[in-house]
């Protein structure tokens, strides 16, 4: 009796020390700097929305199972601020001191190529959420590293290919991008991708401002004075706000038709100060440009209720990469036996993969299974004086297909073969 006793004692310890197991993750994203307003701080907070929710077990089904498979999530979050050196050093403090089961972050594409390597090192896994270079994929070989969502080629063919189906006149075109492997990329899909829709139009001002600069009224004095049909930027954050505001008063968006990469996420902090009839993109159907699904309605809603707003690209982007390694990781605790996963394990149950998200189906089809595709849209804002916010109109949506490119082909080759194999 004594030792049944005992046998059920230990048993019970046992069941709930598996209960109680949890699956740490490192959240990395801006919470400081001139990133942090419009894209960092609203990406964590719908990270900690949805944290909230899946330990909750609140989720719409196929994200109902409560946390990750019955594991608690505890997020553990960290300020991208600072620099690729001190992101590297905090990626390695997450895995090694804060025992880490994975990480998930990093908005700029200089710290994304500086951490990628070295989760890859280190063998451990790691979600890039947002970063926008193709070079990652392109020009590298993971096991361990993976990006969720499009890279930033994407966008700059979409922009392209709205104004072509729109007849937007474009003999002329000046850029303002900036100086490190986002804004440099980003200059360089659209030029090519204008050289193959509009061969006959001349590029004038290519300014290449660092990031962070803030101030650009030496840039607008020259963008103003080389008058373009069109202007080009896939500026983001507090720069892209202190550009529009510095910039619209001027006359810029009267003078040229500006086009903007990635621009949605600066909407709400502008408002009425957001000029109409640009030309933007959300890097991903994302916020005003997303479509309409029960998943999108739930999303929606949990973000809103928390926020007292509507989520636009960055938390859109968080959150599907935070239900694609949710999924990963119940699809591996399913092969393994229901015990935790390892790095190796993730890894194996996320190549490869596809899932319904809030903006989309998001494909992991590039990069041998590790770089997602998936659809994007791009629209025209108008600030509407009833409804007191920017709304954007002659929306626009772009398969998968037609605006990223195929499996084992660079962004830049394809572009130069006129887009070959793309299905629009």
């Amino acid at each position: 009796m004594a030792r049944s006793a005992i046998a059920l004692g230990i048993g019970a310890l046992a069941f709930g020390a598996q209960a109680q197991e949890t699956f740490k993750v490192g959240v990395v994203s801006f919470l400081s700097g001139q990133a942090a307003e419009s894209f960092g701080i609203p990406a964590v907070n719908g990270a900690k929305a949805l944290v909230d929710a899946f330990n909750k077990g609140e989720g719409p089904a196929p994200y109902n199972k409560t946390g990750f498979g019955g594991m608690k999530i505890e997020a553990i979050y960290v300020d991208e601020n600072g620099g690729a050196t001190k992101q590297v050093q905090e990626l390695r403090n997450l895995y090694d001191r804060e025992k880490v089961d994975a990480v998930v972050g990093y908005v700029g594409s200089g710290d994304c190529l500086a951490v990628a390597p070295v989760a890859e090192e280190m063998k451990r896994f790691l979600i890039l959420y947002d970063c926008g270079t193709p070079r990652i994929f392109e020009d590298g070989k993971y096991n361990y590293v993976f990006r969720t969502a499009s890279h930033a080629t994407m966008d700059n063919v979409a922009l392209a290919r709205y104004m072509k189906a729109r007849n937007v006149k474009a003999a002329t075109y000046n850029m303002i991008n900036q100086d490190y492997a986002w804004g440099q990329d980003s200059r360089k899909d659209f030029m090519l991708s204008m050289a193959q829709l509009y061969p006959d139009a001349k590029a004038g001002e290519d300014l290449l401002p660092k990031f962070g600069a803030g101030q650009y009224g030496t840039e607008i004095s020259a963008l103003m004075g080389r008058r373009a049909d069109v202007t080009h930027s896939s500026l983001w954050g507090g720069d892209l706000q202190a550009f529009i505001l510095q910039s619209g008063p001027r006359g810029l968006f009267k003078r040229s038709q500006v086009v903007l990469s990635a621009a949605d996420h600066v909407l709400t902090n502008l408002g009425d100060k957001m000029p109409d009839g640009a030309i933007l993109g959300a890097r991903g159907a994302y916020g005003l440009l997303s479509p309409k699904s029960a998943l999108n309605d739930w999303w929606w809603s949990v973000y809103q209720k928390a926020q007292n707003t509507y989520p636009a690209q960055a938390p859109y982007r968080m959150a599907q990469a935070l239900m694609g390694l949710k999924l990963a990781a119940e699809k591996a605790m399913a092969a393994n036996g229901g015990k935790k996963p390892t790095s190796e394990q993730l890894a194996a149950a996320l190549k490869g993969m596809e899932w319904d998200s809030p903006g989309g189906k998001i494909r992991m089809s590039l990069g041998d299974g590790h770089q997602a595709t998936q659809e994007t849209a791009i629209g025209k804002t108008r600030y509407d004086a009833g409804k007191k916010m920017v709304v954007l109109e002659d929306i626009q949506r772009f398969p998968a297909e037609c605006v990223n490119p195929p499996p084992n082909v660079k962004s830049e080759d394809w572009i130069k073969s006129n887009f070959a194999g793309s299905k629009c």
